[in-house]
């Protein structure tokens, strides 16, 4: 009875070893690479692209697929390269759906993905099936429950008319994602209309154009060829912004529209990070604007955005204007207390904005020097010439004696409470401005526009 005891916890300890083991030994007696060929043919059929597949395992406890170093390159039309590499996929698939020999996946991660979509002059883009126009077979797949990214990157670029690569016009890096109930038929699709996926996203630099932010976290939302990051955050030059941007790549041009909300935000910085930009003003920006566009297909994807808004610099410098100097000279006088120093100083600009056929344009503007209030309107050109159109009245903030007066007068100036005050208008360029009395030819006799200032921090 004993013995019989003993063989019996022997047998059940070896069942349990060897059902222990199963996990460790089923996926070496199947061997899912071996496959790797027909999976590659089936890949390249689908997409109607080259696929490059390292190595495929299998696991239990969850049963998954694991894909490593995959690779999928661009159709003929566009410039060698790929459209997605990722160092490592892992597919947990429904047993269920197995034992009724079905494929579903459940879940997906995908980590290290880079991801350059681009865009043909024509309309295509290289994620589509040149084969099958509306992609509706690209990715053989049903909805995914969830979709993991870890170390991601994404750029997104036009082709110039000549089928050259044209530059990115958006970039994401070290980019995560958790994403329910994904159809990726559907986002590439352009009949679909669901909502194909919904979750959050980080990202540790997102670049728009020459604009940066970093340490960006948003909601995000999937449809058929477009993108909508909501409840936006992130850090920019120094500041903070929020709004919500979105994609719409359905059309022959990729269209964006952005809502944004910025404070802190440090001008030099941001200047700097155009090519004419640096070292043109200094201060702090806070405000919010409204822009949207199409990105076009040339070497400046992004001239033709469009949009509203209004900011305010607070205690800042334009070097090349020199403002408060160029009063002084063209007055002729010379004691104008608070006025004569720091002529290049502002303790506030705050204006109205409106961006259209490059150019930017202002109703209203008003500077409050350190001793000069400037009220005015104008606009600059963004197309790279950089040409100045501005026009307004500025007034010295200080009385000045009966002998200073009237030298100004002479010289143009009029009389106000006691204050001087100068028409003036600003032309050249941003790195050359050109500051002169009077009003110019356009100006008529009305008075400049006033505008409601914001409380002053001095």
């Amino acid at each position: 009875m004993m013995m019989r005891r003993k063989k019996g916890l022997i047998l059940v300890g070896c069942v349990t070893i060897l059902l222990l083991a199963l996990p460790f030994i089923v996926p070496a007696l199947i061997n899912v690479d071996r496959y790797r060929p027909q999976v590659i043919s089936y890949l390249q059929q689908q997409t109607g692209k080259q696929v490059e597949i390292g190595r495929l395992s299998l696991t239990f406890f969850p049963v998954a697929i694991h894909i490593d170093h995959l690779g999928v390159k661009n159709p003929p039309i566009f410039p060698s390269g790929y459209v997605v590499q990722v160092a490592r996929i892992d597919a947990e698939l429904s047993v269920g759906a197995l034992l009724q020999r079905q494929v579903i996946v459940k879940s997906l991660v995908l980590d290290g993905p880079l991801l350059n979509i681009t865009s043909d002059p024509d309309g295509p883009w290289n994620f589509e099936n040149p084969k099958s126009p509306n992609s509706r077979d690209t990715f053989p797949l049903g909805v995914i429950d969830r979709v993991q990214i870890k170390r991601g990157q994404l750029i997104g670029s036009n082709l110039l008319p000549s089928d050259a690569a044209g530059p990115s016009f958006f970039e994401a890096h070290d980019l995560s994602c958790d994403l329910e109930q994904v159809n990726l038929m559907g986002i590439i699709n352009p009949a679909s209309s669901s909502t194909d996926g919904r979750g959050s996203l980080k990202a540790d630099l997102v670049r728009f154009g020459s604009v940066e932010a970093r340490n960006l976290e948003s909601k995000i939302l999937l449809e058929s060829r477009r993108v909508f990051f909501l409840d936006l955050k992130a850090e920019i030059y120094g500041g903070k912004a929020a709004g919500e941007l979105s994609f719409d790549l359905s059309g022959k041009n990729t269209s964006f529209k952005t809502d944004a909300r910025f404070s802190g935000v440090n001008v030099a910085q941001l200047l700097a990070a155009f090519p004419t930009g640096g070292g043109k003003m200094t201060g702090k920006m806070e405000g919010a604007v409204k822009l949207g566009g199409d990105v076009e297909h040339s070497a400046r994807p992004l001239a033709g955005i469009h949009g509203v808004g209004h900011v305010t610099v607070r205690n800042g410098q334009v070097p090349s204007l020199k403002l408060n100097a160029n009063l002084m000279q063209l007055a002729h006088f010379n004691d104008l207390g608070p006025a004569k120093n720091d002529p290049s100083s502002f303790n506030l600009i705050a204006t109205d904005l409106e961006l259209a056929h490059q150019r930017i344009s202002s109703k209203v503007i008003d500077i409050d020097g350190y001793g000069v209030d400037v009220d005015g309107s104008g606009s600059v050109s963004v197309s790279g010439s950089d040409d100045l159109d501005y026009r307004g009245l500025a007034e010295i903030t200080t009385k000045e004696g009966f002998f200073t007066n009237t030298v100004a007068r002479m010289s143009g100036a009029s009389l106000k409470d006691g204050k001087l005050q100068f028409p003036f208008r600003i032309g050249g360029t941003i790195n050359s401005p050109i500051f002169s009395k009077g009003k110019g030819d356009r100006d008529t006799d009305a008075p400049p526009k006033k505008i409601v200032k914001p409380n002053k921090t001095k």
